[in-house]
């Protein structure tokens, strides 16, 4: 990781810009990065915390954990591959993150460019409010013409300054000859300005200011409370990419050199320590492992690795050092292959019209067309120019969206409140809207139906003493398998049996000396067993008898099965697709009752099946955690993972599940129907307002006052009738 130095305090300002002629020092501190999957409370934060900072070399260390992610300030030369087994010995999952690609990746600068608009709206509003009520309680001539310009003068700026946004957005849609929301609502602002400075310099009655600075207002309001339904969108693509491996260790001449993975080249030889990632796709050319590929394939056993071993980048060398020779790297590799997807996947979902958006279409373009008549009309009329520009100006301003613009974030601001009580966080704008219309459910198998860790389920089976055996064969071991089985055999009140000698062989198992003769604890074919289709860790007691196995299984997550079951009882056709062998799946769906299931889907065969359900006229919602659902996340047409996941997953989902229970998912496709049918409520509201208040603004009746009490009322009506969602 790239060492930063700490920026030095000047005595001004000016001092910082000033060019510097000191010497460029040494830096003395390092920032790494690590992601934590599984940590899930505040106990986990304060548990990574405090071993981080005991850690030699390690100044400060912060756990963020809406991120699950680490961040570290050290000495120079400690790397993050030291402090992953750290985390492991504690029962945390670490991985690496690459702080340049992450550096993108997140900035809540929108958020506070809208915050400060809107507090600049509001408070000239105020103002202007205040110089109004004089006016309408009977101020006239030079009094009021005082008061108007001073209204002006505060007016002109704070629109110029606050309704950015909508000018911006305006520009942009006519630029490519189409109409959006922001479009009536700049041409009722200009218009209005400029109605109200004519009838100022006139020494007119009524002027619009007040009217302009309260439609921006509530307008900023809902486009605020927009922003801040979902979390700041980042690329699922850049977290893809901050997860590789961002150095490895090069063999040349029988010489090890750490090289950033960007230099690495085809043929070169690479070395991965037990606990690396591999940082490129490659051939085991010596040595022999295990592999972890559950991030990458959804298999829940780990893979024989040997020298003609196949690996790609992002997989798990677990227990033996492999040299491995590079076949694809940078660009080429698996790993990049599926941030691709990721982002062809999303792009993709882009193309979807909100049911906002829909509204503009039709409305844009019938509130011009009346105001252009309204003008028309009157000037026909009295053939007096200052007095059809008026109307024409209140007709828009009457009629300008303030309640649309409210009428889907006031409903999804309550509909997300709602559903964080229950446990799930709504990132996307509009993640409810496709919610609601989901009549497929795809479940990911390891780690979102099921916890993704090994359970013994035959202690009760075994004797005490292979018990005990078992238990000190497996306690110095990392493999998933041992660590479940000291983790039952403890929990038992098991104490281990005194065995010596001990010594794990890579790929194959653990073996020690007991009461004079060699015990194992392994694979199958190493202890001559026969490898049955359930997954099973085999103890040989080297007393001539038949080696025993320990059977495991992946546990279900909680509220699983009745996700699964209210889903189907709302009339949803679920289905299970996995990168987990044909076993373990056909297992869990017979389990779950899910009769449609498919195993030994590869990344990219779970985004063609979801691309091959929408093609058939399914909305489909997709619930994955790993590496290898990124894509079908984006895919889908909406899309959820659990908080465990991993940051790429859950940056690629609509919706983060923050517990462990999936329960919450069905209640959730019941919000969103609500939610849907709340909006077109509030579209309803809006056109019944439109309705009353039209005809007073057509008719010349609609003045300042009457248009800032009606543009108030319809906003206040369509967020009371948002609130109730909340019960």
């Amino acid at each position: 990781m790239t060492a930063q130095m700490r920026p030095q305090m000047a005595v001004c300002p000016g001092c910082v810009a000033a060019p510097s002629e000191a010497v460029e020092q040494a830096p003395t501190e390092a920032r790494l990065a690590l992601s934590l999957p599984t940590i899930h409370c505040q106990a986990c934060i304060s548990a990574v915390e405090r071993a981080l900072n005991a850690y030699p070399g390690i100044h400060s260390a912060r756990v963020n954990l809406t991120l699950k992610r680490a961040l570290i300030e050290a000495e120079p030369d400690l790397r993050a591959a030291d402090l992953i087994p750290v985390l492991e010995g504690l029962g945390y999952e670490a991985h690496e993150l690459d702080l340049t690609a992450l550096a993108a990746t997140h900035n809540d600068k929108a958020g506070r460019d809208l915050l400060m608009r809107l507090a600049v709206a509001g408070f000239a509003s105020m103002n202007v409010m205040l110089l109004s009520i004089s006016v309408w309680s009977g101020a006239s001539d030079a009094t009021r013409d005082m008061f108007h310009w001073i209204s002006a003068a505060i007016t002109f700026p704070a629109i110029i300054f606050s309704a950015q946004p909508f000018f911006k957005n305006a520009w942009s849609a006519l630029k490519v000859g189409r109409l959006n929301m922001d479009v009536p609502i700049v041409l009722a602002l200009v218009l209005a300005l400029v109605t109200s400075l004519w009838e100022t310099s006139l020494s007119g009655e009524h002027a619009y200011f007040d009217a302009a600075l309260t439609l921006t207002f509530f307008l900023l309001a809902g486009r605020y409370l927009d922003y801040r339904t979902r979390a700041v969108a980042r690329s699922a693509a850049q977290e893809l990419a901050a997860l590789e491996v961002p150095r490895a260790t090069r063999l040349l001449d029988g010489q090890e050199y750490e090289v950033p993975v960007a230099d690495l080249a085809i043929g070169d030889l690479i070395l991965v320590r037990p606990g690396g990632r591999m940082p490129m796709d490659g051939e085991v050319t010596e040595g022999h492992s295990e592999l972890d590929r559950s991030l990458l394939t959804g298999e829940t056993l780990p893979v024989f690795a040997a020298p003609g071993t196949a690996v790609s980048a992002g997989e798990v060398n677990l227990t033996g050092p492999l040299t491995i020779r590079a076949t694809a790297v940078g660009e080429e590799t698996s790993l990049h292959r599926m941030a691709d997807l990721v982002a062809i996947a999303e792009s993709g979902r882009s193309r979807y019209t909100s049911l906002a958006d829909s509204a503009a279409k039709l409305y844009a373009p019938g509130v011009h067309i009346l105001s252009a008549l309204a003008f028309v009309g009157w000037y026909l009329y009295t053939f007096d120019v200052r007095t059809a520009l008026n109307i024409a100006a209140a007709v828009l301003i009457i009629t300008c969206p303030c309640a649309l613009g409210l009428a889907v974030p006031a409903v999804t601001t309550a509909a997300s409140g709602r559903l964080f009580k229950k446990g799930m966080l709504i990132k996307h704008s509009t993640a409810l809207e496709r919610l609601a219309g989901v009549d497929t459910v795809v479940f990911d198998k390891t780690g979102t139906l099921t916890a993704g860790t090994p359970q013994l389920v035959s202690l009760d089976e075994m004797a005490r003493s292979d018990l005990e055996i078992a238990l000190a064969l497996a306690t110095p071991s990392s493999h998933p398998l041992s660590v479940a089985l000291v983790r039952a055999a403890r929990e038992a009140g098991i104490s281990p049996a005194d065995v010596t000698d001990l010594r794990e062989v890579p790929g194959y198992g653990t073996e020690g000396l007991y009461q004079g003769r060699r015990v194992r604890l392994g694979r199958a074919a190493w202890v001559g067993a026969a490898q049955g289709s359930q997954t099973t860790a085999w103890l040989d007691t080297g007393e001539g008898s038949k080696p025993r196995g320990f059977r495991f299984t992946d546990a279900l997550r909680p509220g699983a099965a009745e996700a699964v079951r209210a889903l189907q009882a709302a009339g949803k056709e679920v289905l299970l697709i996995s990168g987990d062998t044909t076993g373990a799946v056909e297992a869990l769906a017979n389990r779950l009752g899910i009769e449609k299931w498919v195993a030994e889907a590869l990344p990219e065969d779970k985004a063609a099946r979801i691309q091959m359900l929408a093609d058939q006229g399914k909305k489909v919602l997709m619930v994955g955690d790993g590496l290898n659902d990124t894509a079908a996340l984006a895919a889908a047409h909406v899309s959820i993972s659990p908080a465990s996941a991993l940051d790429a997953a859950r940056v690629a989902s609509d919706i983060v599940l923050l517990g462990q229970d999936l329960e919450p998912i069905a209640e959730a496709c019941g919000v969103a129907g609500q939610a849907i049918r709340r909006i077109r409520e509030n579209f309803r509201l809006a056109t019944l307002y439109n309705v009353i208040a039209v005809p007073l603004a057509v008719a010349g009746l609609a003045t300042p006052l009457i248009a800032a009490l009606a543009m108030s009322s319809s906003s206040i009506t369509v967020s009371l009738n948002a609130l109730r969602l909340k019960s």
